[in-house]
């Protein structure tokens, strides 16, 4: 079952509905239908466990057995009655039999308390400290029945986590430290040309909606497909392939729901967000951590403790939060570079600290990351050059973020270790979606499929730079920069800066890069004069 136009509508139409009744949240309707699909869901889910069971020939205790104790005395069907079988928790035993007040409080003080208790036997408790946001009964009546219609106990896992992407490509906002969605567009591309693969341990230190987790997943399951089992599904507008992963074994399969996938996030919101994300994936075991990487340290005793990796992880993937600063005396001392706050350097300074050696990194940085003139900014970029193996540096368009931020962004792929030689540095003008204001119409103009193919090539397209004739006008969207350019450069890692300039007329940039360079640079001096205050005030 695929993401159809007809389910897309009915998620628009809900979302649509609550807006109208005085629910206009992105973020909170989000968090509350993943409540309610889960509540659905759980049901089949059971079910299908039961079945598995059987067939196994495994013990099995289905969630809905024994009794539940109300918590609310006017939700007993009699008097002085305290318990109820569990069934009655089922979304097919109170979504198609009750309405108003009545559901209302049913939800609030049954439902929600039921399903907390069940969460917890998962690797994360994401309905910790959940609450019923939608409480205006004719609402919440009819979101529940809008659900109901969407018949989503016939949809495979992919086709539920599509639609939960659906609702998720909503929240069009910013979070305080400067996080927000990443393009699934983007990420897969980024996922493409890291290539995880099955039996590494693959992290993101900032998981957001665990966009990177998945598209993981779905790279690993597509590798390990044969033809007949790889389906072409439509993502955003765009066709994009999607495998069944026939070819995994039974152990592979239970090394990816338990002991592949990691992440944290500082907001409880989005824990819970990226836990029911990969749970519709059908990797409900996967632990997303609420916690703040920079602030935190976490011993070889309290990893085992938590199931994390020992001595690192194999891949980082991740679009860490910029834009934000850390009250200085937080920030653990294995993150520290110089005296800055900005997360975006810390959080590539913790991924250096936490990556295998020969472990491989996809990582987005604003701009200002590459060139910025602190010392903070120049010592993390040698520490990255000198101790580390940079590939490459894609420059994406500006606007790419849009619309929650117009910063000009870059993705680095390095290895932990060894020393960097070379450098590609690849430019993408376009990524298949206008760049405007939204960021959603699909257009034909789209340079990642070439500038992977130029990133899975790089040891060849080396040669073919050193052996152009530098004279001649140089037309690729891709070029080279030696360690002793870098190092003469003060590391900087700009593409522009090495871009070979033009023979017959001049470039004229995009102005919407040129201005996300010159908020990048306004952020530095911020940044610069804000410490620069610090240190007054410790000297007086």
């Amino acid at each position: 079952m695929a993401l159809t136009a007809d389910l897309r509508r009915g998620i628009d139409a809900i979302r649509d509905y609550l807006f109208g009744g005085g629910f206009p949240d992105p973020m909170s309707n989000a968090e509350q239908l993943s409540y309610l699909f889960f509540f659905y869901l759980v049901e089949g889910m059971d079910a299908d466990n039961a079945l598995k069971a059987r067939a196994t020939k495994q013990p099995h205790t289905g969630i809905f057995e024994g009794q539940w104790r109300l918590k609310n005395p006017l939700n007993a069907p009699a008097k002085d009655q305290t318990e109820v079988p569990a069934t009655r928790l089922r979304w097919s035993s109170w979504a198609r039999g009750m309405t108003g007040e009545a559901l209302v409080r049913w939800l609030r003080d049954e439902v929600f308390p039921f399903y907390a208790t069940v969460a917890e036997r998962s690797a994360m408790n994401f309905m910790e400290g959940a609450r019923l946001g939608i409480d205006e009964p004719t609402v919440l009546t009819q979101v529940i029945d809008l659900i109901d219609q969407l018949r989503l106990d016939q949809a495979d896992a992919d086709t539920k986590g599509d639609l939960f992407e659906h609702v998720l490509r909503q929240i069009k906002q910013a979070g305080e430290l400067g996080q927000f969605r990443t393009p699934r567009h983007v990420i897969r591309a980024i996922v493409r040309m890291v290539d995880p693969r099955i039996g590494e341990t693959i992290y993101d230190p900032a998981a957001g909606t665990a966009g990177f987790l998945v598209a993981a997943y779905n790279h690993i399951r597509l590798a390990h497909s044969s033809p007949n089992a790889i389906d072409m599904v439509e993502l955003d507008g765009k066709q994009v392939e999607r495998g069944w992963g026939d070819k995994l074994s039974a152990a592979m399969n239970a090394r990816l729901s338990s002991s592949t996938f990691y992440g944290n996030d500082v907001d409880p919101k989005m824990v819970r967000l990226a836990t029911m994300n990969l749970t519709l994936r059908g990797l409900p075991n996967v632990r997303i951590l609420k916690r703040n990487a920079l602030t935190t340290t976490l011993e070889r005793g309290e990893l085992a403790a938590l199931g994390l990796p020992l001595d690192g992880y194999d891949v980082i993937l991740a679009n860490p939060p910029f834009s934000g600063s850390l009250d200085k005396d937080r920030i653990v001392d294995d993150v520290r570079v110089g005296t800055t706050t900005a997360t975006e350097l810390l959080f590539l300074r913790y991924m250096l600290n936490v990556l295998k050696p020969g472990g491989r990194a996809g990582v987005v940085v604003p701009e200002g990351v590459l060139f910025g003139s602190t010392n903070a900014h120049k010592e993390l970029r040698r520490q990255l050059v000198e101790n580390n193996t940079v590939h490459a540096v894609l420059s994406l368009p500006g606007g790419v973020f849009q619309p929650y931020s117009g910063v000009k962004t870059s993705v680095v792929f390095f290895t932990k270790g060894e020393r960097t030689q070379q450098v590609q540095f690849l430019h993408a003008d376009a990524d298949g979606y206008k760049l405007d204001a939204q960021h959603e119409t699909v257009i034909e103009a789209d340079d990642f499929p070439a500038l992977e193919a130029a990133y899975a090539a790089r040891a060849q397209h080396l040669r073919e730079w050193q052996a152009r004739d530098v004279d001649a006008e140089w037309t690729a969207k891709w070029w080279f920069a030696d360690a002793a350019q870098l190092r003469a450069n003060d590391f900087n890692l700009s593409a522009s800066r090495y871009r070979p300039l033009s023979k017959s007329q001049a470039v004229h940039r995009n102005p919407r890069e040129l201005l996300a360079e010159l908020r990048a640079i306004e952020a530095e001096l911020l940044e610069e004069i804000d410490a620069l205050d610090a240190m007054l005030a410790e000297g007086a």
